[in-house]
C-alpha cells in the first residue's frame, strides 16, 4: 500500500488469467492476430505505469529477470512478434494470485502466483495463457461490454458516483466493492477461456515444454482456492480467485486432454531451475505496504494499526486497505494534509463529488479523540436511483503533517454503526511493535531422512493451516510421502 491516493480508474482492460470453467470440445482453429500494432504498443505503454501502481510495482528481486526470460520465450510462440524484445514481462510485487496481459506486448504475473508454481513449465503455461488472450483479441472483444458494466476503479470512484447520483451505484452496492486489482480486470466467456487455455498449451508444446504443465497449474489454483475459502474471514474477504478466477479445478481435466491432443511428448519442466529462481521470493504481504494478520492491519513504516469487526474481511491494495462485509464496506488510506481535519474531510468529499464540491451537501464535522489521536468525521447521504446509503469520511491526525482516513459505506441511517469498533481501534504502533513486523519468504529446502509432511509444516511461518499450506504450495496430495533428496518449498520469516 503506497498511500498515494488515486481518485480515478486506471482505465486498463486486462486479460485476466484462468477464469471460467467449461466443458471440453473438439480441437478447432482459433482466430488470432499475427502482429503487435503501433496502436496497441502505444496503448500498452500508457497503461503499463498505471498497472504497476495498482499492483504494488515491479518486484525488484533476482526472480524478475528469470520471469522476464521465460515470459519472452513463451510469448514469441504466439506469433505476435519474433523479437523477444517486443515483449515487456513484469513480475509484480503483489500478494494476490494473479497474471494477465494487455495488448502491446505487456505480460504480468504476481510474485504470489509464482510462489504457487513448482516448475518453469507451469510459469510458461500461465504466461502463455495470458498471451493467448491477447493473440485472440479477447480483451478488445470484451472491452465494450466491460465498459457498459463498469463499476469504477475503487471505492473512491464508487462514492463519487453515489454523490453525483450515478445510476450504476445500486448495482455496485449489490455486488460489493472489491480492491482496485479486482475491479481493473475483465472476465472472459467460457469460449474465450477455452481458447486461451488451448493457445497456452499450444505455446508450451511449440516452445519445447511439457504441454501438461497448464493442467497441473490449474490443479494448484483449485487447491489454493479451497484453502483460501477455509481461511476466509481470518485474513481475506474472499478467496483470491473468487472474483476473477472461479473454479479453476473444473478445467483441470480438460486442459490435460487438450495437452494430450497436441501429441507432443516433451516432458521438459525445468523444475530445479525454477526452484533456484523462486527461492527467497517475498510471500504474502510486503511490510513496506503494510501487513494483514487475522483481523488486524499493521503498517510498520506509517506506525499505525487497526482491527476490522468480526464478520468482515480485508484486502491490502496499492492505494488503500479495503474492508468488506454484509454490514457495509470501507477503505482506509491517506491524502494531502494541511493540519486542519475539517478541511481534510471536506477535500476528500469534494474529490468524491467530482472535484468541485457541487455534488456534496454542506454539513458539520464532528470531532473526538481516538486512542490519543485527534479525529473527526462527517457523514453524507449518497443517493442512487433505487436506494440511499451513508458515506462517511472518518479522519485521524497522526501529527507531523500526516493524516489518514476511512471511507465508510453503510445502509442509509446506519452511519458509522457497523464500523464503530474498527474506527475506535486505530492507534499508533510503538517502535518495538513496528520493528517486530517481518516479511515472509519462500525457502526451498532439501528433504532429509526422517522428514515428513507434518515436520515440514511445523517450519511454516503460519499458526493456522500449516499442513494445508505446505501441501498446497508444493502441489502435494494429502497422503503424500516425502523422500530424502526431494526439494520442497516452505514459507519462513
Amino acid at each position: 500500500m503506497n498511500w498515494k491516493i488515486s481518485l480515478g480508474c486506471a482505465g486498463a482492460a486486462l486479460a485476466v488469467a484462468l477464469t471460467a470453467p467449461a466443458v471440453i470440445g473438439q480441437q478447432r482453429a482459433i482466430r488470432t492476430v499475427s502482429s503487435i500494432s503501433a496502436q496497441d504498443k502505444a496503448s500498452g505503454a500508457k497503461q503499463h505505469p498505471e498497472l504497476l501502481k495498482e499492483f504494488g510495482g515491479a518486484y525488484a528481486g533476482p526472480q524478475a529477470k528469470y520471469v522476464e526470460s521465460v515470459g519472452r520465450r513463451i510469448a514469441v510462440q504466439s506469433g505476435l512478434s519474433n523479437a523477444q524484445g517486443d515483449f515487456t514481462v513484469t513480475l509484480l510485487n503483489s500478494p494476490v494470485n494473479n497474471a494477465f496481459a494487455i495488448p502491446g506486448g505487456y505480460v504480468y504475473v504476481t510474485r504470489q502466483l509464482m510462489a504457487l508454481m513448482n516448475d518453469e513449465a507451469e510459469l510458461a503455461g500461465v504466461l502463455g495463457h495470458e498471451v493467448g488472450h491477447v493473440a485472440a483479441q479477447h480483451g478488445q472483444r470484451r472491452q465494450q461490454a466491460a465498459q457498459r458494466n463498469a463499476i469504477g476503479g475503487a471505492l473512491l470512484g464508487a462514492l463519487a458516483g453515489a454523490l453525483l447520483g450515478d445510476s450504476g451505484f445500486a448495482g455496485l452496492v449489490q455486488k460489493g466493492i472489491g480492491t482496485g486489482s479486482q475491479l481493473l480486470t475483465l472476465k472472459f466467456s467460457r469460449t474465450q477461456e477455452y481458447e486461451a487455455d488451448d493457445l497456452g498449451i499450444r505455446y508450451l508444446a511449440s516452445g519445447g515444454y511439457d504441454p501438461r504443465a497448464l493442467s497441473g497449474m490449474l490443479a494448484s489454483l483449485a487447491a489454493q482456492s479451497n484453502l483460501d475459502a477455509q481461511v476466509a474471514g481470518s485474513a481475506r474477504s474472499m478467496p483470491e480467485w473468487a472474483s476473477t478466477h472461479p473454479d479453476p479445478g473444473a478445467r483441470v481435466d480438460r486442459a490435460a486432454r487438450a495437452a494430450a491432443a497436441t501429441r507432443v511428448t516433451s516432458t521438459v519442466r525445468n523444475r530445479d531451475a525454477f526452484l533456484n529462481a523462486v527461492d527467497g521470493v517475498l510471500y504474502g504481504d510486503d511490510p513496506k505496504q503494510g501487513v494483514i494478520d487475522g483481523n488486524r492491519f499493521r503498517h510498520p513504516d506509517l506506525r499505525l494499526t487497526f482491527a476490522i469487526p468480526s464478520g468482515f474481511g480485508m484486502e491490502n491494495g496499492s492505494d488503500a486497505v479495503s474492508i468488506t462485509g454484509s454490514g457495509g464496506q470501507a477503505q482506509f488510506s491517506g491524502a494531502a494534509y494541511s493540519g486542519n481535519l475539517a478541511a481534510y474531510i471536506d477535500s476528500v468529499l469534494s474529490k468524491l463529488g467530482g472535484g468541485s464540491g457541487g455534488g456534496v451537501p454542506a454539513g458539520d464535522v464532528n470531532r473526538t479523540t481516538i486512542n490519543g489521536l485527534p479525529a473527526a468525521w462527517r457523514t453524507v447521504r449518497a443517493s442512487s436511483q433505487s436506494q440511499q446509503v451513508d458515506a462517511t469520511v472518518f479522519a485521524y491526525d497522526f501529527g507531523g503533517g500526516k493524516a489518514y482516513h476511512f471511507l465508510l459505506l453503510t445502509p442509509a441511517g446506519k452511519g458509522i454503526g457497523p464500523f464503530t469498533s474498527m474506527i475506535e481501534s486505530v492507534q499508533r504502533l510503538s517502535a518495538q511493535e513496528a520493528t517486530a513486523i517481518k516479511p515472509r519468504r519462500v525457502d526451498v529446502v532439501t528433504v532429509k531422512s526422517g522428514d515428513t509432511v507434518q515436520s515440514m509444516a511445523k517450519r511454516m511461518a503460519y499458526s493456522d493451516y500449516p499442513v494445508e499450506r505446505f501441501l498446497t504450495i508444493n502441489a502435494l496430495s494429502a497422503n503424500a510421502t516425502l523422500r530424502p533428496g526431494q526439494r520442497v518449498k516452505i514459507v519462513t520469516w
